[in-house]
């Protein structure tokens, strides 16, 4: 036992060298790229589904559009957990307390197992009444309901996986952590058109291969951090106490409400393109997977950026800090400037290529020019939230992550199609997503003023 704690401890002192002593950029670089690949082969996987249920029909592919909502919530539960422990985790790291580190990471990972089975319960109980509060029509409703269910009784593992690809992350172990979500999206793509149209069984074919796949890549999370993660995760260090589960919330809560108030935004953008039918769901619902893919990058080099962010603001080098927010943010800029001309100039046959209906292509290309205005400004959005999580800031960092969503798109979905029809839908996201940056340049540069002074403080 002494042997094996020995050699976690040097470990720990190992990875504490290189998180605070390597170059920044090369070392976000490094961090960064398994969770761009990670979050990019799951886009892709998420696109192909679209593309495979779009050769069914337009209300199955509406029913994507309902079925985000629900695991949007699943993505809530396990980055609040992921994110919780995995901020305060680094951080702890940094100030070498790996005990109450590996504490953390015990009540992140059960306490997200748990809420997982209540969302189960809960959710297949209610599953018909559910869909149609989401905003599914007649005809999209029983095609969401075969879609969630086998989806929904995964949701422990679905919930287990997110928070475990944190903790390993935070950790600075970001290729273990794309082992798992890999694993399993490269297996469901495979899996998908052979149970929707080999074995006949359709959209709950699509739900069925999400459900076994998310298993899948849960077991391959938790055996990568049962045999490779600096920390180790046990029953018996799920020990919560007032100040640890403090914490814990006060790190998670930012993802939490973004998550949360992402899946409200998701039922009220269903709701406003209900009264223009079918096609206006799915077409919301591939440009939204769209999005979701380019910003898969982005969210990927700032899950590279967060533990060396907590690792070096717990050991108080705060210019290495804002070094990598710069970097990040300038990379983020040119990333995106290049998907927003790209989608725009290929948008029509884009939305085609998921579902050649001329409704849907009709509405999804106007959609997708008009996200591609606000999507070069999105990276600096993202970036600063991270940024704010990880340093522990919970009130800035809450605020803003609930201001795409929350605070100007609601609002907008719900007064904007009274005032322009369809076009009101369209318009929607990118207004409320250009209204989020001018709201977070001020709020982060009392961030960055915060660090200054604090680096002032530790000279003194």
């Amino acid at each position: 036992m002494a042997q094996i704690q020995g050699l976690r401890r040097a470990a720990a002192d190992e990875k504490y060298r290189q998180m605070t002593g390597r170059p920044v950029r090369p070392l976000i670089i490094r961090l960064g790229i398994p969770a761009i690949i990670s979050n990019l082969v799951t886009m892709i996987y998420n696109l192909a589904d679209t593309y495979f249920i779009g050769r069914l029909g337009t209300s199955q592919s509406g029913a994507i559009g309902i079925a985000v909502s629900i695991m949007t919530i699943m993505q809530a539960i396990g980055f609040f957990f992921g994110n919780g422990a995995g901020n305060s985790l680094s951080r702890e790291m940094g100030k070498h307390n790996e005990e109450r580190a590996a504490r953390l990471m015990a009540v992140g990972f059960f306490g997200s197992v748990g809420f997982g089975v209540l969302l189960a319960v809960a959710g297949l109980a209610l599953l018909r009444p559910l869909v149609f509060a989401l905003g599914a029509t007649p005809t999209i409703a029983p095609y969401a309901m075969d879609y969630l269910a086998p989806i929904l009784l995964a949701s422990p593992a679905v919930c287990g996986s997110f928070t475990m690809n944190g903790l390993l992350r935070y950790q600075g172990l970001s290729s273990y952590a794309m082992i798992g979500l890999v694993t399993g999206a490269v297996l469901n793509i495979a899996l998908a058109p052979l149970l929707i149209f080999g074995l006949g069984m359709g959209i709950r074919g699509a739900g069925v291969a999400t459900a076994l796949c998310q298993a899948i890549g849960f077991v391959i999370l938790v055996v990568m951090c049962r045999r490779v993660a600096v920390l180790k995760l046990t029953p018996k260090q799920f020990r919560p106490d007032v100040l640890l589960v403090r914490e814990l919330v006060g790190g998670g809560l930012p993802s939490l409400l973004r998550q949360s108030v992402g899946s409200v935004a998701a039922i009220c953008v269903n709701l406003a393109a209900n009264p223009f039918g079918d096609a206006a769901i799915a077409a919301m619902a591939i440009v939204t997977r769209l999005m979701m893919f380019a910003n898969s990058v982005i969210i990927g080099l700032g899950q590279g950026f967060q533990p060396v962010c907590g690792y070096n603001y717990g050991a108080g080098l705060f210019d290495r800090v804002k070094r990598g927010y710069w970097f990040c943010v300038r990379a983020s800029t040119l990333v995106l400037a290049a998907f927003a001309v790209g989608l725009s100039t290929f948008a029509p046959q884009i939305i085609e290529l998921f579902r050649a209906d001329p409704d849907v292509v009709r509405i999804g290309t106007v959609a997708l020019w008009m996200q591609c205005v606000s999507l070069p400004i999105m990276g600096g959005n993202m970036i600063s939230n991270m940024m704010q999580q990880t340093m522990g800031l919970t009130g800035v960092a809450s605020f803003l992550g609930v201001c795409r969503q929350g605070v100007y798109l609601i609002p907008l979905i719900i007064v904007l199609p009274h005032l322009f029809g369809l076009a009101g839908v369209q318009l929607a996201q990118p207004t409320a997503d250009i209204l989020t940056f001018c709201t977070t340049i001020p709020l982060q540069r009392r961030v960055l003023k915060r660090l200054t002074v604090r680096k002032a403080n530790v000279q003194k």
